[in-house]
């Protein structure tokens, strides 16, 4: 099958949202939302997620699914305002159980925060399937920039969160915890062995230099050729010590702190404390 495919660019977070509809029929399929933050001032806002909740219900479409590609660093995710009004269940890869674990410790979240992906409706596991509609989605685990990390395969389409930015800009650091360049080339190389036709849509873009637009969609031939990390001529020695000796430069994403503690909770709050006000902590000297 061939998804219609609609994508929802916020320029605040470099994120690209999408909704992702069986060719014939309602149902669909909602991918890395974002929540609005104005993190100085601490207060949310639901502009982006109600530009998607706008365009469904206009185009008369039912959501199966929230997907999430993996626990972002950089923006709050929406899916459980967008399942509260559009329904649906939210999913995301098995392996945010290790990501729990590492940030439940480091956010001392306590021992009411359950570290066994229990605020997700469904796991999935490399190799799962599941519907939209009559439509028929594969998962494939490719870790490397997170150990959680997935990529969805939708028909001809192919959503891979951050293991692939656009081919002039390459892809994602792996120096977060549980990250790896090792693990990173060889998940690449698993997108890349999908046919050449395939439908790449990345989560985010940030214009390589040279480049005026935003972009997000490329194909695997393109990607195979042109990626300036993975492409043609490149080896994995070669890809490790780049992007081990680029990531040893780059500095921590603005949002990662709200970001990783809204995250590993499917998209909510922490508990109010005892005066019914919500915090998120700023862990000093952690990361």
């Amino acid at each position: 099958m061939t998804p219609e495919v609609t994508a929802f660019f916020d320029e605040d977070t470099n994120t690209v949202s999408y909704v992702v509809r069986e060719p014939e029929g309602r149902r669909c399929a909602i991918i890395d939302s974002v929540l609005d933050l104005d993190y100085a001032a601490g207060r949310t806002a639901t502009r982006s997620a109600d530009a998607i909740a706008d365009f469904v219900r206009a185009n008369g479409l039912e959501v199966d699914w929230h997907l999430e590609t993996h626990v972002h660093a950089d923006h709050l995710s929406a899916a459980p305002y967008l399942q509260e009004r559009l329904g649906g269940r939210i999913g995301i890869g098995a392996r945010i159980t290790v990501v729990q674990e590492t940030f439940g410790k480091v956010f001392n979240a306590g021992t009411e925060f359950q570290r066994d992906g229990s605020q997700f409706d469904r796991l999935f596991e490399d190799g799962d399937s599941f519907h939209i509609g009559q439509m028929r989605a594969d998962v494939m685990h490719t870790p490397g920039h997170t150990p959680a990390c997935l990529t969805y395969v939708i028909g001809d389409a192919a959503f891979v969160g951050d293991t692939l930015f656009m081919p002039d800009y390459g892809t994602a650091r792996c120096d977060f915890p549980g990250g790896s360049a090792a693990q990173m080339w060889e998940s690449v190389q698993r997108i890349l062995a999908l046919p050449d036709t395939t439908r790449i849509f990345t989560c985010h873009d940030y214009k390589a230099e040279g480049r005026d637009i935003y972009a997000w969609e490329s194909t695997v031939g393109e990607q195979k050729a042109k990626n300036v990390h993975v492409g043609a001529g490149h080896t994995k020695d070669e890809f490790v010590a780049m992007r081990q000796a680029r990531d040893a430069t780059l500095g921590m994403p603005r949002l990662i702190l709200p970001s990783l503690q809204v995250n590993m909770r499917a998209g909510r709050m922490p508990p109010p404390e005892d005066n019914g006000t919500t915090y998120l902590k700023v862990p000093l000297n952690t990361l």
